[in-house]
């Protein structure tokens, strides 16, 4: 079984996320886990939406099951934010691959 993963934000949810979920669907797997960010995200502003909706927003456009990323990692700079989702990731040893955003096309991979 492959099983996908995203770390994100949807802050909020839009039509790019949910074509990102499709065409993992369609291209590699069923089972997508996403990390998300909780009631505040990134640089430590509130979300718009609260966690709750956001998740069964998720859940609903095809996600499988929706994790919550720690407030430390989730109100940090993009790298800790980051950090913090691939431990989770990693520390349950059944996710394949990792899908996420990016605001431009500048990707600096590293090894965690």
């Amino acid at each position: 079984m492959k099983i996908a993963s995203i770390i994100a934000e949807y802050n909020p949810f839009h039509n790019g996320h949910a074509y990102q979920i499709q065409k993992i669907k369609n291209e590699y797997s069923d089972y997508i886990i996403i990390i998300m960010s909780g009631n505040f995200v990134q640089r430590g502003e509130p979300a718009i939406i609260n966690k709750f909706k956001r998740a069964k927003i998720a859940v609903d456009n095809g996600a499988s099951l929706v994790l919550e990323l720690p407030l430390i990692y989730s109100t940090s700079n993009a790298e800790i934010f980051a950090h913090g989702g691939i431990n989770i990731l990693n520390s349950m040893g059944i996710v394949d691959r990792l899908y996420f955003g990016s605001e431009d096309n500048s990707i600096i991979l590293k090894n965690y």
